[in-house]
């Protein structure tokens, strides 16, 4: 089992920061709109070194969405970025009718997603988003996992053309994956090889899926671990040549258990290889106030989860 270590935990919202601070110096067509809440999103240094391309909305969304999409009809390639509530659940017919439907070229980025908000409770953790989101024709829909892999893909949305949701958190977690590393969109990640079980994981949830590996190899189990940190476009290839070798999956992901990575991955199944799936998700509620850990150990989206979820499907085999 190829080890992963823990760099420095940080959190991913700061990754979207340093890598917007990077676009600011590399692309003069990016620009950044905030919905008064630069703070959050870590754009202090965009707005301090390029005042000319930072455009404070203030709290009011839809008209963000509205400007960013009226920005790309001169060339400019705009970075939204609020909490992924108000990012997608508070201005879905902007984003559908001003951005999908008529393909613009923004790229809507959210942070303080899933969970692992904390303390603000129910209203503001949004699971629903990636649902929201990936049914959208034409949309790209990003959850990254680390401070790292959340750099890399603000950079590889720049030269990406099209609407695109990039999911990110607030809460301080492992940074593993390597900062050189490409982002390749649509393109998983084989962390781990193993035969017996597939786990494919997104967001906080890879690190855990990692984690769970090592528990399961520590039980006789050989895990293959692989980050989807794309939901769409879904690297089908990927999850079937797991699938050929271990014969059962376990999807795991800081969302609802409806109409997520583990339905899409679902999907893919039921088309191509019927195989024993079980997700580690929420179970079709709603959250509630408390620190990320505790959250995450109650709703069950921790390593615990995903190691039980992992033994079940085996023995369904």
């Amino acid at each position: 089992m190829k080890k992963y270590t823990n760099t420095g935990s940080k959190d991913t919202r700061s990754g979207f920061g340093a890598g917007m601070t990077e676009l600011g110096q590399k692309n003069e067509n990016v620009v950044a709109l905030c919905a008064d809440l630069i703070g959050s999103l870590k754009f202090d240094d965009f707005k301090k070194n390029h005042p000319e391309r930072f455009f404070q909305i203030g709290i009011a969304e839809a008209n963000m969405i509205g400007i960013a999409a009226g920005l790309t009809i001169g060339g400019k390639i705009p970075f939204t970025g609020t909490f992924a509530n108000f990012s997608t659940g508070r201005v879905y017919d902007q984003i559908r009718q001003s951005v999908a439907y008529s393909d613009k070229n923004v790229k809507i980025c959210a942070s303080h997603a899933g969970l692992t908000l904390g303390e603000d409770g129910a209203t503001h953790q949004i699971l629903e988003d990636i649902g929201l989101m990936k049914m959208l024709p034409g949309m790209t829909v990003i959850n990254t996992c680390d401070y790292n892999q959340t750099k890399a893909a603000t950079l590889a949305l720049a030269d990406h053309h099209g609407p695109a949701y990039l999911r990110f958190g607030r809460p301080v977690v492992p940074n593993f994956t390597p900062a050189d590393e490409p982002f390749v969109i649509g393109k998983a990640i084989l962390l781990n090889e193993g035969t017996d079980v597939t786990i494919v994981a997104t967001g906080h949830l890879v690190w855990e899926a990692l984690v769970a590996a090592e528990a399961l190899e520590a039980k006789g189990i050989s895990a293959e671990v692989i980050n989807i940190h794309t939901i769409k476009p879904l690297d089908v290839e990927a999850i079937l040549k797991s699938l050929a070798k271990t014969k059962c999956i376990v999807t795991a992901e800081e969302h609802n258990i409806l109409g997520g990575l583990g339905e899409s991955v679902a999907r893919v199944l039921a088309l191509n290889h019927p195989t024993p799936q079980e997700f580690v998700a929420v179970n079709d509620s709603f959250g509630e106030s408390g620190t990320p850990e505790q959250l995450m150990e109650k709703y069950k989206l921790n390593h615990q989860a995903i190691v039980a979820a992992a033994e079940k499907v085996i023995k369904r085999k």
